[in-house]
């Protein structure tokens, strides 16, 4: 395999996983929802992360849409988990 493709490759992957590591914040919303309250600095970092990346991404001169598309999800998410952090 050419290091062209390698690295093509290796984006997809990466792009996958950095999703399915925002998705995975669903088990700890749930957690949350039903008294099990986990600490709320970390969700709320990655937030924050992911709103950064994605107004990067999208405003830079060429838009860097797999970063975009791979921090979008993860605003949405980990600001859910950081909400359901504390009991209302």
């Amino acid at each position: 395999m050419d290091e062209k493709k390698f690295i093509v490759w290796l984006g997809r992957i990466a792009s996958v996983i950095a999703v399915l590591m925002y998705i995975s914040y669903i088990a700890q919303i749930y957690n949350n929802l039903h008294g099990h309250y986990a600490a709320p600095l970390q969700p709320f970092v990655a937030g924050i992360n992911c709103t950064l990346w994605s107004i990067y991404a999208y405003f830079k001169t060429n838009r860097d849409w797999p970063v975009f598309w791979v921090s979008f999800p993860g605003i949405f998410f980990s600001f859910a988990t950081f909400l359901t952090c504390f009991p209302w």
